[in-house]
Protein backbone atom coordinates (compact mmCIF):
# COMPACT_ATOMS: atom_id res chain seq x y z
CA UNK A 1 0.00 0.00 0.00
CA UNK A 2 3.08 2.22 0.16
CA UNK A 3 5.25 2.23 -2.94
CA UNK A 4 8.63 3.90 -3.30
CA UNK A 5 11.21 4.46 -5.97
CA UNK A 6 14.45 6.38 -6.25
CA UNK A 7 16.30 7.75 -9.23
CA UNK A 8 19.37 9.97 -9.15
CA UNK A 9 18.64 11.49 -5.74
CA UNK A 10 14.88 11.81 -6.35
CA UNK A 11 12.85 9.67 -3.94
CA UNK A 12 9.12 9.20 -4.50
CA UNK A 13 6.84 7.74 -1.85
CA UNK A 14 3.34 6.90 -3.06
CA UNK A 15 0.27 6.10 -0.98
CA UNK A 16 -1.43 3.37 -2.99
CA UNK A 17 -4.76 2.51 -1.40
CA UNK A 18 -7.23 4.22 -3.73
CA UNK A 19 -10.10 1.88 -2.87
CA UNK A 20 -9.98 3.34 0.68
CA UNK A 21 -9.32 6.96 -0.38
CA UNK A 22 -5.67 6.38 0.53
CA UNK A 23 -6.59 6.32 4.21
CA UNK A 24 -3.59 5.54 6.38
CA UNK A 25 -3.00 2.74 8.84
CA UNK A 26 -0.36 2.84 11.53
CA UNK A 27 1.76 0.38 9.56
CA UNK A 28 1.58 2.60 6.48
CA UNK A 29 2.62 5.67 8.48
CA UNK A 30 5.55 3.79 9.98
CA UNK A 31 6.59 2.63 6.51
CA UNK A 32 6.53 6.20 5.16
CA UNK A 33 8.58 7.30 8.18
CA UNK A 34 11.15 4.54 7.62
CA UNK A 35 11.44 5.39 3.92
CA UNK A 36 11.88 9.09 4.68
CA UNK A 37 14.60 8.25 7.20
CA UNK A 38 16.33 6.07 4.63
CA UNK A 39 16.09 8.80 1.99
CA UNK A 40 17.76 11.25 4.36
CA UNK A 41 20.49 8.79 5.30
CA UNK A 42 21.23 7.94 1.66
CA UNK A 43 21.61 11.54 0.51
CA UNK A 44 18.31 12.24 -1.20
CA UNK A 45 18.16 15.66 -2.80
CA UNK A 46 14.39 15.58 -3.42
CA UNK A 47 11.63 13.67 -1.66
CA UNK A 48 8.14 13.60 -3.20
CA UNK A 49 5.00 12.40 -1.43
CA UNK A 50 2.05 11.56 -3.64
CA UNK A 51 -1.07 9.40 -3.85
CA UNK A 52 -2.87 7.30 -6.42
CA UNK A 53 -6.41 7.83 -7.62
CA UNK A 54 -8.40 11.00 -7.00
CA UNK A 55 -7.59 11.53 -3.32
CA UNK A 56 -4.16 12.18 -1.83
CA UNK A 57 -5.32 10.87 1.53
CA UNK A 58 -8.49 10.96 3.61
CA UNK A 59 -6.40 10.73 6.79
CA UNK A 60 -6.60 7.89 9.28
CA UNK A 61 -8.14 4.55 8.41
CA UNK A 62 -11.55 4.65 10.12
CA UNK A 63 -11.24 1.34 11.95
CA UNK A 64 -7.80 2.20 13.28
CA UNK A 65 -8.87 5.76 14.10
CA UNK A 66 -11.58 4.38 16.38
CA UNK A 67 -8.94 2.17 18.00
CA UNK A 68 -6.69 5.13 18.82
CA UNK A 69 -4.75 5.95 15.65
CA UNK A 70 -6.32 9.41 15.37
CA UNK A 71 -4.35 10.59 18.40
CA UNK A 72 -1.29 8.33 18.04
CA UNK A 73 2.12 9.99 18.14
CA UNK A 74 3.12 8.33 14.87
CA UNK A 75 1.63 11.28 12.93
CA UNK A 76 3.81 13.77 14.79
CA UNK A 77 6.92 11.64 14.40
CA UNK A 78 6.35 11.39 10.66
CA UNK A 79 5.81 15.11 10.15
CA UNK A 80 8.90 15.87 12.26
CA UNK A 81 10.90 13.43 10.16
CA UNK A 82 9.82 15.10 6.92
CA UNK A 83 10.37 18.62 8.27
CA UNK A 84 13.86 17.65 9.42
CA UNK A 85 15.08 16.32 6.09
CA UNK A 86 17.86 18.29 4.43
CA UNK A 87 16.49 17.76 0.93
CA UNK A 88 13.73 19.55 -1.00
CA UNK A 89 10.42 17.96 0.02
CA UNK A 90 7.36 18.18 -2.21
CA UNK A 91 3.78 17.11 -1.52
CA UNK A 92 2.31 16.31 -4.93
CA UNK A 93 -1.36 16.37 -4.07
CA UNK A 94 -3.20 14.36 -6.71
CA UNK A 95 -6.50 15.12 -4.96
CA UNK A 96 -8.13 15.97 -1.65
CA UNK A 97 -6.03 16.19 1.51
CA UNK A 98 -7.88 15.60 4.77
CA UNK A 99 -7.43 14.96 8.45
CA UNK A 100 -4.17 13.78 9.91
CA UNK A 101 -2.63 13.42 6.46
CA UNK A 102 -2.45 17.22 6.44
CA UNK A 103 0.55 17.02 8.77
CA UNK A 104 2.92 15.36 6.32
CA UNK A 105 1.98 17.86 3.60
CA UNK A 106 2.40 20.85 5.93
CA UNK A 107 5.86 19.53 6.82
CA UNK A 108 6.95 19.61 3.17
CA UNK A 109 8.77 22.55 1.60
CA UNK A 110 6.37 22.77 -1.34
CA UNK A 111 2.79 21.71 -1.98
CA UNK A 112 1.41 21.38 -5.50
CA UNK A 113 -2.16 20.26 -6.14
CA UNK A 114 -4.57 19.41 -8.90
CA UNK A 115 -7.53 21.76 -9.54
CA UNK A 116 -10.16 19.55 -7.89
CA UNK A 117 -8.30 19.08 -4.61
CA UNK A 118 -9.97 20.15 -1.37
CA UNK A 119 -8.39 20.67 2.03
CA UNK A 120 -10.03 20.04 5.38
CA UNK A 121 -9.14 18.83 8.86
CA UNK A 122 -12.33 17.97 10.80
CA UNK A 123 -10.86 17.71 14.30
CA UNK A 124 -13.51 19.96 15.85
CA UNK A 125 -16.36 17.80 14.54
CA UNK A 126 -14.63 14.54 15.44
CA UNK A 127 -13.60 15.62 18.91
CA UNK A 128 -9.85 15.13 18.46
CA UNK A 129 -7.01 17.57 18.87
CA UNK A 130 -4.78 18.03 15.83
CA UNK A 131 -1.23 16.82 16.13
CA UNK A 132 0.78 19.49 18.01
CA UNK A 133 2.87 20.82 15.12
CA UNK A 134 0.05 21.00 12.57
CA UNK A 135 -1.64 24.23 13.78
CA UNK A 136 1.75 25.94 14.11
CA UNK A 137 2.88 24.96 10.61
CA UNK A 138 -0.49 25.84 9.13
CA UNK A 139 -0.57 29.23 10.83
CA UNK A 140 2.96 29.96 9.58
CA UNK A 141 1.68 29.43 6.04
CA UNK A 142 -1.77 31.02 6.10
CA UNK A 143 -2.05 32.96 9.36
CA UNK A 144 -4.01 32.27 12.53
CA UNK A 145 -7.45 33.37 11.33
CA UNK A 146 -7.45 31.12 8.26
CA UNK A 147 -6.04 28.28 10.37
CA UNK A 148 -9.06 28.71 12.65
CA UNK A 149 -11.32 28.60 9.58
CA UNK A 150 -10.02 25.10 8.88
CA UNK A 151 -9.44 23.68 12.37
CA UNK A 152 -12.21 25.37 14.33
CA UNK A 153 -14.90 26.30 11.81
CA UNK A 154 -14.36 23.06 9.87
CA UNK A 155 -14.29 24.70 6.45
CA UNK A 156 -13.40 22.74 3.32
CA UNK A 157 -11.05 24.86 1.23
CA UNK A 158 -11.01 24.55 -2.55
CA UNK A 159 -7.74 24.55 -4.48
CA UNK A 160 -8.07 28.12 -5.81
CA UNK A 161 -8.66 29.51 -2.35
CA UNK A 162 -5.87 27.35 -0.89
CA UNK A 163 -3.50 28.83 -3.47
CA UNK A 164 -4.53 32.40 -2.71
CA UNK A 165 -4.04 31.74 1.01
CA UNK A 166 -0.60 30.17 0.53
CA UNK A 167 -1.64 26.73 1.78
CA UNK A 168 -0.47 25.33 -1.57
CA UNK A 169 2.14 26.80 -3.91
CA UNK A 170 0.91 25.86 -7.37
CA UNK A 171 -2.09 24.27 -9.09
CA UNK A 172 -1.29 21.93 -11.98
CA UNK A 173 -3.44 19.74 -14.20
CA UNK A 174 -3.33 16.04 -13.26
CA UNK A 175 -1.61 15.17 -16.51
CA UNK A 176 1.11 17.76 -15.77
CA UNK A 177 1.92 16.53 -12.27
CA UNK A 178 4.87 14.36 -13.33
CA UNK A 179 6.29 17.11 -15.53
CA UNK A 180 6.00 19.65 -12.73
CA UNK A 181 7.76 17.36 -10.25
CA UNK A 182 10.54 16.80 -12.76
CA UNK A 183 10.96 20.55 -13.31
CA UNK A 184 11.14 21.24 -9.59
CA UNK A 185 13.69 18.46 -9.12
CA UNK A 186 16.20 19.31 -11.86
CA UNK A 187 18.38 21.77 -9.95
CA UNK A 188 18.62 19.88 -6.64
CA UNK A 189 19.22 16.60 -8.47
CA UNK A 190 22.23 18.23 -10.13
CA UNK A 191 23.68 19.41 -6.81
CA UNK A 192 25.45 17.70 -3.93
CA UNK A 193 23.18 16.66 -1.05
CA UNK A 194 25.26 18.86 1.29
CA UNK A 195 24.65 21.90 -0.94
CA UNK A 196 20.89 21.28 -1.01
CA UNK A 197 20.88 20.93 2.78
CA UNK A 198 22.96 24.09 3.25
CA UNK A 199 20.59 26.26 1.20
CA UNK A 200 17.56 24.79 2.96
CA UNK A 201 19.16 25.52 6.33
CA UNK A 202 19.75 29.16 5.31
CA UNK A 203 16.09 29.55 4.38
Amino acid sequence: MIRSRQNDGLWTITIDRPDKANSLTRAMLEEIDALAARAGAEGARVLVLRGTGKVFSAGADLDEARAGLATDGVWERLSARIAGLGCLTVAALNGTLAGGAMGMALACDLRIAVPGARFFYPVMKLGFLPQPSDPRRMAALIGPARTKMILMAGQKIEADEALSWGLIDRIVAPEALDETIAALSVDPQGAAATHVAAIKAMI
